[in-house]
């Protein structure tokens, strides 16, 4: 019985295989095509597609670990699509399609190659968020095209105002493809449970567990780092009265921007009072100073410091991606510490760390546009606003520069928090 169910399994396999590789053979015959027809962006997105399904076979050097071929077939379909109607409104919609497809793809290779470990909830709202990064990341690549090469994909004749637009439009479409490919990835995921997955799954050794490993800091760069902690609560409260001093100033005024952003940087700066007073979840001196910071900076920025310091908006945004970014890593690992359904290896956290702080910058940027096209509909001034296409990617790539800083100092600083997150997960 057991050798019957192991030959059907390896039946299987081979079965797969092959249909993923004829799959394959024309994604690249495709990505061929491309190049010879000068569409270098289709051509470079395929590429990227192939690269991301042979990546398995290459890690283990067996032609034989492939994807599943029918979610290969859905990358196919819109880049067939893109062949066939050329540059049109649908085939911009399809872009969208291919990209969930990838982060599809994607995240069942995590899932089935590699040491990491999902649930069904963790599983979904992973393909959700790799389809918002990827989506970011796309269109980084495009503008980085069009500055450095002097191409036109991003702006493609248009003002920088209506190349925005187009952009959220095509975020829109992202959000709304990466729901989708949750959906088909969490019927995936329950389709292939128990004893059926685990005798798919490639055998990965499970590395040590974040909380198995010593804490890599040395006391001498602790102390050299971190300020005395008091002061560190000094400086936290005086930039909580300026805030506080900057939303009266904004009620004397009638300043409606200034109110709103300063009232809710306050409460913002009182959570970690809150979280220790109802979670009992205390947070270090220099975690509520960062946060304080980043959301003053923030204030400050809308104040009128955006206007007059050009790089004023790059630093709050490093900033605060860098709480997300915290934020994001401290919850992962408190998750992995609190359930055995769910392992992130520490080599596979810095990667989840930049797709969760990519698809919260693709997400911010749709709220601000939305608050910025209601304000100007309403006759209202926007309490957050957007100024143009370089702007909104420019802020794209310095939350990648604030997700690296808080991926190299989380394992330094974070471990701590993560482990009483998970104390009150438990409890």
């Amino acid at each position: 019985m057991a050798d019957a169910r192991f030959g059907g399994l390896f039946d299987e396999t081979q079965r797969n295989a092959a249909l993923a590789w004829a799959v394959t053979i024309a994604l690249v015959t495709l990505a061929i095509n491309y190049g010879l027809a000068n569409s270098y962006r289709w051509f470079a997105f395929t590429g990227f597609a192939v690269a991301i399904v042979l990546l398995p076979a290459a890690a283990f050097r067996d032609p034989l670990v492939m994807p599943p071929w029918e979610l290969l077939v859905l990358i196919l379909l819109p880049v067939v699509d893109a062949t066939v109607l050329g540059e049109s409104f649908l085939t911009s919609i399809a872009v969208y399609v291919a990209v969930a497809a990838v982060a599809l793809v994607a995240c069942v290779e995590i899932d089935r190659f590699t040491a990491v470990q999902m649930n069904h909830a963790f599983a979904v709202v992973l393909v959700v968020l790799t389809t918002l990064a990827v989506a970011g990341t796309w269109n980084v690549a495009q503008w980085l095209a069009d500055v450095t090469l002097e191409t036109n994909y991003i702006l493609n004749g248009r003002s920088q105002d209506a190349a925005n637009h187009a952009l959220m439009i095509n975020f829109g479409y992202a959000a709304v493809a990466g729901l989708f490919a949750g959906i088909i990835f969490g019927r995936y995921f329950q389709s292939y449970g128990g004893d059926d997955l685990e005798a798919q799954r490639t055998p990965t050794p499970r590395e040590p567990s974040p909380d198995e490993e010593p804490d890599p800091v040395p006391s001498l760069i602790r102390d050299q780092l971190d300020a005395p902690d008091e002061i560190v609560r000094r400086l936290s409260r005086v930039m909580q009265a300026a805030l506080a001093v900057l939303l009266l100033y904004g009620i004397a005024s009638r300043d409606l921007a200034t109110v709103s952003n300063a009232a809710i940087a306050l409460a913002i700066t009182f959570l970690p009072a809150v979280l220790e007073r109802d979670a009992k979840l205390p947070l270090e001196p220099g975690l509520v100073f960062w946060l304080t910071a980043a959301v003053f900076l923030h204030v400050l920025g809308s104040a009128g410091l955006y206007a007059l310091i050009g790089p004023w908006d790059s630093l709050t945004h490093t900033i605060s991606a860098s709480i997300v970014a915290a934020a994001g890593y401290a919850v992962v690992r408190a998750i992995d510490l609190h359930t055995d359904e769910i392992y992130v290896p520490p080599a596979m956290l810095f990667a989840f760390i930049l797709v969760f702080v990519l698809a919260f910058g693709v997400v911010w940027e749709l709220m601000e546009f939305a608050i910025d096209w209601s304000a100007q509909r309403l006759g209202l001034d926007a309490i957050l606003a957007q100024h143009g296409l370089n702007d909104t990617i420019v802020d794209l790539v310095y939350d990648v520069v604030g997700a690296v800083v808080a991926a190299i100092w989380g394992s330094f600083y974070l471990t701590d928090l993560s482990q009483r997150i998970a104390g009150r997960l438990q409890g």
